[in-house]
């Protein structure tokens, strides 16, 4: 993509590294010329600002979800094969994600399970009735 006017930086290589300016993992040298360039070309400019309220919507929508440890080191591995020129393997990542997000929430639903199984345990040894329920 280019905007038609002339820059120092080219417009498809701004683009090109949008993420990598918005995750602050750029060089600095590198930040400069992004924000010289963003600073003159609008339509650039335009893309950052709806790449940027994107972000912060996925951020504030899904960012107090916790990622279950076996998914993360999965995309780690995949992350680190692909920076090294390995090929990966070709796997369904959506199928795995949401198996991990399954087997995540079959956790949680246990753990729920058995905290109620130990109180009403805990209450019955007790001779404590849950409320509402008489003792006839």
């Amino acid at each position: 993509m280019s905007c038609g006017e002339p820059h120092e930086t080219d417009c498809s290589e701004i683009l090109s590294h949008l993420y990598e300016f918005l995750d602050h993992e750029m060089p600095d040298g590198d930040c400069a010329k992004f924000e010289v360039h963003i600073d003159e070309c609008s339509p650039c400019l335009e893309k950052y600002g709806l790449e940027q309220a994107v972000k912060k919507l996925v951020k504030r929508c899904c960012g107090h979800d916790d990622v279950p440890a076996d998914l993360r080191a999965k995309v780690m591995g995949r992350i680190e094969l692909i920076r090294s020129g390995q090929t990966v393997p070709d796997m369904d990542v959506v199928a795995e994600a949401r198996a991990a997000e399954a087997r995540a929430a079959e956790a949680r639903a246990a753990e729920a399970e058995g905290t109620k199984g130990a109180k009403g345990d805990a209450e019955s040894r007790l001779g404590v009735q849950p409320p509402g329920l008489s003792a006839t």
